[in-house]
Order: C-alpha cells, then sequence, then structure tokens
C-alpha cells in the first residue's frame, strides 16, 4: 500500500472573530472575542453567541469563500475530491422558508440535509468526486481525517476539505434546552465558565501529496466512540484518551513528543473535565493547552477545520495560541496557555468530541 506525506498547502477560516484566517490569529492572540449579546433566537432571553458580522447570507459567503481558495491557491476544483463537514446542514434554509410562510412542500430536501454544503459548491463547481460529513462537532475533523487517509494511501492526490455551519433557531434553542447555552463569554476549562457559546464559521483547507511553500504537514488521525451517553462524554475520559493515543500511534510519535495540544475546550464541564483527565492520563506532564472557543464561539460542524487550521498557524509561526484567563482551573495538572507563547512546534495536535461519544484527533508537525 502507498504511503504517500500529506500536507495541508493552503487554509483559510472565516468566523465572529475574522474574516480571513488572518484576522482570526490576531484575534486570538489579543483576546478579542467575536463573541457578542443577541436577542433574536431565544425568546425573552439573551444569549452570548458568535455570528458571522456580514450582510451577505451563508450561501453566498461559502460560494465566494471557496472561490477565493482556489484563486489564492492556483487549485483546479476539477483537481480536487470534496470533503465536506457540517453538523446543521441546511437547517436555516428550511427555517428561514418556513417562517416566510412556506409549506413543508416547498423544502428542497436537497438544500436542508446534511449534504447542503457539499450540493451548494457543487452548483459553481466541478469535483472530481465529493463526500458529505455529519458526526455532529466532528463532522469536519471526520472529514479532515478521511481525506488525509485517502491521499496517505494513493486513493486520491490532492483534496478540498470545508467545515460549514450556520446558526439556526433549532440549533440554538436545542442547546439552550440542554442547559449548556452561556449568557456570557465561555471560559474553557476554567470552573467557573458558564457554559458553551454557539457559533457559526467556515474552515477550508487544501491537502496535497505534493508540499508547497510553508505547508504543514497530516501526521496522523485517530478516532473512538464511547457510545457512553446520547450528549455526555463518558466520564472518565475513556473516548477522548482513545481517539488521542490512536493519533500518536498513527503518526508514529510518543505523547513527549506533542508540543501543543489545541483542545476542543467547549466551556462545559462535562467537556472539560473529562478532557482535561484524558489529556493528564495519556500526557502525564502536559505539553502547553489551550481552546480558542472563547474568540470563536464553537462553530458546531466547522470546528474541526477552523481549529485544525488554528493549530497549522500555530506551528508555522513558532506561537502557542492563549487559552485566556482561568480563575480557577478545572484541572491543576494541565499546563494552559494563559497568554502567547513564543517557541518552536514541531509537533501539535487538535482535538474535536462530539455528541453520541464520537472523538477524532489530528497530528500535525513543522516540516523538518
Amino acid at each position: 500500500m502507498l504511503k504517500n506525506r500529506v500536507f495541508v498547502n493552503y487554509f483559510d477560516a472565516l468566523s465572529c472573530a475574522g474574516l480571513n484566517e488572518r484576522e482570526l490569529w490576531q484575534n486570538i492572540l489579543n483576546q478579542k472575542s467575536g463573541i457578542k449579546m443577541h436577542s433574536d433566537f431565544l425568546p425573552d432571553a439573551k444569549a452570548a453567541i458568535g455570528k458571522i458580522d456580514s450582510a451577505a447570507s451563508f450561501k453566498e459567503l461559502l460560494l465566494d469563500f471557496a472561490q477565493n481558495a482556489f484563486m489564492q491557491s492556483g487549485t483546479e476544483p476539477k483537481d480536487c475530491v470534496l470533503f465536506a463537514g457540517s453538523s446543521v446542514g441546511g437547517m436555516q434554509n428550511t427555517e428561514k422558508k418556513l417562517q416566510e410562510g412556506a409549506d413543508f412542500s416547498d423544502i428542497d430536501p436537497n438544500f436542508h440535509t446534511i449534504e447542503t454544503i457539499k450540493n451548494t459548491l457543487n452548483l459553481r463547481f466541478s469535483f472530481k468526486e465529493n463526500f458529505a460529513f455529519s458526526t455532529a462537532c466532528t463532522s469536519s475533523a471526520n472529514a479532515l481525517g478521511f481525506a488525509y487517509e485517502c491521499i496517505k494511501k494513493g486513493v486520491y492526490e490532492r483534496a478540498l476539505v470545508i467545515g460549514a455551519d450556520a446558526l439556526s433557531l433549532t440549533t440554538v434553542c436545542g442547546f439552550n434546552a440542554l442547559g449548556i447555552l452561556s449568557d456570557t463569554i465561555c471560559a474553557p476549562f476554567c470552573h467557573t465558565s458558564g457554559g458553551m457559546n454557539v457559533a457559526e464559521g467556515l474552515g477550508l483547507l487544501i491537502l496535497s501529496n505534493i508540499k508547497t511553500e510553508n505547508a504543514v504537514e497530516i501526521l496522523g488521525v485517530g478516532y473512538s466512540s464511547d457510545a457512553y451517553h446520547m450528549t455526555h462524554p463518558k466520564p472518565d475520559g475513556k473516548g477522548a484518551f482513545e481517539a488521542m493515543k490512536a493519533a500518536l500511534k498513527n503518526a508514529a510519535l510518543d505523547a513527549s513528543q506533542i508540543d501543543y495540544i489545541n483542545a476542543h475546550g467547549t466551556g462545559t464541564k462535562a467537556n472539560d473535565t473529562t478532557e482535561a483527565e484524558a489529556i493528564v492520563s495519556l500526557f502525564g506532564k502536559t505539553p502547553y493547552i489551550s481552546s480558542s472557543k472563547n474568540i470563536i464561539g464553537h462553530t458546531l460542524g466547522a470546528a474541526g477545520a477552523i481549529e485544525a487550521i488554528i493549530t497549522c498557524k500555530a506551528i508555522t509561526q513558532g506561537v502557542i495560541p492563549p487559552n485566556g484567563a482561568i480563575e480557577q482551573s478545572i484541572n491543576e495538572e494541565c499546563d494552559f496557555a494563559l497568554y502567547p507563547i513564543k517557541r518552536e512546534i514541531n509537533f501539535a495536535m487538535s482535538n474535536s468530541f462530539a455528541f453520541g461519544g464520537n472523538n477524532t484527533s489530528l497530528v500535525f508537525g513543522k516540516i523538518l
């Protein structure tokens, strides 16, 4: 079986904290959050939510975002296989039509289901092949992992991986019903965090078996499924532990070689306690850890792609991005980066965990 190397040759992100990856990175380093209070999602209540600051529709943003990526990278869509990850799909399209008085029979299922992102992109671009992934908050991490495996094994040579989720009433109200939606900016890995911030975003990466200048290498991926509960992770962190362990094995690295972990870090007690416990169990003396969800919010199915980009940015810039202030750490054995730390990063991991106990960890490396 072929063993190609897999490189991230281009990436870009669009979120409440920046309309491109450069703005996003600076706002993370400066701890300038894009999360704001909104009163138009919950009846008689405000919620801290991450909404993209643009008058354009999400469909327009998605198509323009992809078009710009092809132009900037010099990549042809026909040479790429599309791997699209989304948790919400086209739910916001359906909501809008129903609010305007449309009947259920007026809803086009091609732009309602989880394949909406893939179908929308296929309206404009002709890809070699395309796939859609929807595994809740690991959607685009799994899309990225599968794309990596396909290129590694010689099935494909080039891939466009995109994670995309737009805000919808159904999503916001659903998380509110679970009692984990915060009315303030979340504080990952802090005992005083009031919960998570739902957000929307787009993350895009172009992968190839041939590296270009300033590329980052994908070295491994690990998956697990603890199937403990529909919405709650296994309290002992076993699922997260197994995903990270598998990713290290796939990358042929020891835990001691990881310089930085971009944590899933949602700001909820359920996630943060179990993830921290899993990291300590696997790594012992932990590498630097941080979550960016206090800046970008939880972008759901787009989180894996966007946070993989943040991890790649950390490697290329040689800076550990900060987690934000922690008044009282949820785990004193973890080495959380509370401010930007300038240092060489040879190997880094990015975690994505989701409902149903499905977990994905990706390992990235500096081109040495």
